[in-house]
């Protein structure tokens, strides 16, 4: 059994940063791949980056500026950077992991309850 628990959200003004932590406790006996999605009221839900298990990652195209996604496979847990953070940043961001097979499939099994990040 797989559990994601977000940390680092919260309020920020304009212009500010943050750093989001996503740890996988339960199985961590093997390689996830790790993404996050956010979700800002009153829209859909969009993927805003992933890592796979070689440390290999993508952006969607609106967080290839100011967003860095990492991972401490040590710690077993995942980050996302998010700098120059502006209102539009305001939402719920939810971690998402799945078993790296070589490569990341296209869904994700386990999901995080989601931090929320709001911006001022």
């Amino acid at each position: 059994h797989v559990q994601l628990v977000e940390s680092g959200g919260g309020s920020v003004q304009a212009g500010g940063s943050l750093r989001l932590s996503c740890e996988v406790s339960g199985d961590t006996s093997g390689t996830y791949c790790m993404g996050w999605f956010r979700q800002a009221p009153g829209k859909e839900r969009e993927e805003v980056a992933g890592i796979e298990g070689d440390g290999s990652t993508n952006y969607v195209d609106f967080a290839r500026d100011r967003f860095t996604i990492s991972r401490d496979n040590a710690k077993n847990t995942a980050y996302l950077q998010i700098i120059n953070l502006t209102p539009e940043d305001t939402g719920v961001y939810t971690c998402v992991a799945e078993t790296w097979v070589g490569y990341c499939p296209d869904f994700f099994t386990y999901w995080g309850q989601g931090t929320q990040v709001t911006v001022s």
